[in-house]
């Protein structure tokens, strides 16, 4: 599977997000709407994993252009920066895709968010706004090619020139989030402090 080096955060203001962008040069590639579907897992290729990273397997619709994505990642609940592993694949008709699976699986929640897309090297910058959550900024270093030590690097300096390293870190999917607001995740998500 794929690898990325994610960190997300709470964000009061995207707005104050701008001028540090411009400092790191970032470009801005898109702003989209998408609903995002989990789907239930009940079982999983190796149960092992799941004590460590949370498997989650969902489908993105993307706006009103009718494309969709089906993406399965294992994510562990760290606050700090934390490497994903996931695997995606282009879907013509996700609608079709979408029924089919909720008659197999069962929907476990939906997200639905807009997104800006910004970009910088191999870092895509999301600033989300998530219906019912609020905003949050979230950082995916995919790894392309590069050295482990270039992906931190890079992965680190973004997260510097933006000065995420103060802000409210969220260990857990927005999809945790909006089970936890529903009241379908009792208690508190496990997470560790460990930073990258």
């Amino acid at each position: 599977m794929a690898t990325n080096l994610e960190f997300k955060a709470q964000c009061q203001s995207i707005e104050s997000l701008y001028p540090r962008l411009a400092d790191l040069k970032a470009t801005h590639r898109e702003t989209i709407n998408q609903i995002d579907t989990y789907f239930y897992l009940t079982q999983v290729k190796n149960p092992a994993i799941s004590e460590v990273c949370k498997p989650r397997l969902k489908l993105r619709e993307i706006g009103e252009t009718g494309e969709g994505c089906l993406i399965y990642y294992e994510r562990p609940n760290h606050n700090a920066s934390r490497y994903s592993q996931y695997q995606l694949s282009e879907v013509t008709k996700p609608s079709t895709l979408k029924a089919l699976l909720t008659a197999a699986l069962g929907i476990e929640t939906i997200v639905q968010k807009q997104r800006e897309v910004w970009m910088f090297n191999n870092t895509r910058i999301h600033l989300d706004t998530v219906t019912d959550l609020g905003r949050f900024i979230e950082l995916e270093t995919v790894f392309q090619g590069q050295t482990e030590t270039e992906a931190i690097d890079e992965h680190q300096h973004v997260k510097n020139t933006l000065h995420l390293d103060t802000a409210n870190p969220v260990a857990v999917s927005y999809s945790d989030l909006v089970m936890q607001k529903s009241g379908s995740i009792a208690g508190h998500l496990p997470h560790e402090n460990r930073r990258i």
